[in-house]
């Protein structure tokens, strides 16, 4: 087939850009590919080189460019296909699970997370068929999969202590508890502030929702604990900096509560581990065992969820014009929460399954 050139102005070239991206973003592949071969041939490109890269015929790449020379670029937009389209096989759709649970980047494409139409891009590429990418959000939801929101894991996670922590520490914990008759109590704190925090809420589109805020940087600070055999929930809240000395009194105060000897599972925050603590657990340690969870861990401390619940509860979309108007609704989302200990036994799914696991092991 003879080369062909063909002359475009600076002003189609920019249109055919614009018309790409948005083509791109409607997940019309087909489109993309027909103004990406215009743009080829008229630089000058052989047909042969661009049907090849494309993986189309040359016959297609000649029908193109004819389309455009006679309709302009709107003669390039795909119409909607006739017919059924074709399907994935059962062993296809097997294949394109493990690439999707593999990721994009081991796939070749950018970023950390699927999007429609990369898959859908995927989907043509690898197995030639072609789905709308309106349809991509149906496939993947009957293969198992859902739209969720991404979440963000710290690239300074130790694999292996995290693997030690449930496979031997965690047992431990478990055995030693049984031992001593003890409680594991899961530690963590939260501040609520007085600005108010804010979700996702329904509103008419292109209406960003407003909440009113005092806008003062002021929180109300809580230490909690949670029982992971009883559900029970202790907590201690103030007004001023968390600091060694007010955990030690929290501590303090939850011991003159109880005779059983108390795990206390904490992070690594530095109020938890300082000198003073040291000689705090010291000098409790026939009341106190103290575990540390592996660093950049909230996911395996379940009163992590009870914090998110509480200011669902409490503190989202609300307004406080006053510093005691939030303290009063922290304290009540509180009292409840220490109220409904099968709620808090509910958060402690993950540890009452990795137990199972454990037992059924023995």
């Amino acid at each position: 087939m003879p080369c062909i050139r063909i002359t475009v102005s600076g002003s189609t070239v920019k249109m055919l850009y614009d018309m790409i991206c948005r083509a791109k973003h409607r997940g019309d592949l087909r489109t993309v590919k027909r103004f990406h071969a215009v743009l080829a041939i008229a630089n000058g490109h052989p047909f042969p080189l661009i049907a090849s890269i494309l993986k189309v015929s040359e016959e297609a790449v000649r029908l193109w460019v004819n389309a455009f020379m006679v309709k302009g670029p709107n003669g390039l937009i795909s119409k909607k296909s006739p017919g059924r389209p074709g399907k994935l096989t059962k062993s296809q759709k097997q294949e394109l699970d493990g690439i999707l649970n593999e990721g994009p980047s081991s796939a070749g494409f950018p970023g950390a997370c699927w999007r429609s139409p990369m898959i859908q891009h995927l989907i043509h590429e690898r197995f030639g068929v072609f789905y709308s990418v309106c349809y991509i959000a149906q496939l993947l939801k009957n293969m198992g999969f859902s739209y969720q929101k991404a979440a963000f894991v710290s690239d300074h996670k130790d694999p292996e202590k995290r693997k030690a922590w449930l496979e031997n520490t965690w047992p431990e914990i478990i055995k030693l508890a049984k031992a001593k008759r003890a409680a594991i109590l899961f530690g963590d704190e939260a501040s609520f502030p007085q600005w108010g925090t804010l979700t996702y809420t329904w509103a008419k589109r292109g209406q960003q929702p407003t909440i009113k805020t005092s806008g003062i940087r002021k929180g109300y600070k809580v230490f909690g604990l949670i029982d992971y055999f009883t559900g029970r929930f202790f907590y201690s809240a103030q007004e001023e900096r968390l600091t060694s000395e007010t955990y030690a009194a929290f501590l303090q105060s939850v011991l003159d509560r109880t005779d059983q000897h108390l795990i206390i599972v904490q992070d690594g925050a530095r109020y938890h581990t300082s000198k003073a603590m040291q000689a705090f657990f010291e000098k409790n340690n026939q009341h106190l065992t103290v575990f540390s969870l592996p660093s950049y861990s909230p996911d395996y401390n379940p009163i992590e969820k009870l914090w998110k619940e509480i200011k669902k509860d409490g503190t989202h979309l609300h307004y406080f014009p006053t510093f005691r108007d939030l303290v009063f609704k922290v304290e009540e989302v509180l009292l409840n929460f220490s109220n409904s200990c099968q709620k808090v036994l509910s958060l402690f799914g993950f540890y009452t399954e990795l137990t199972a696991t454990v037992a059924s092991m023995v």
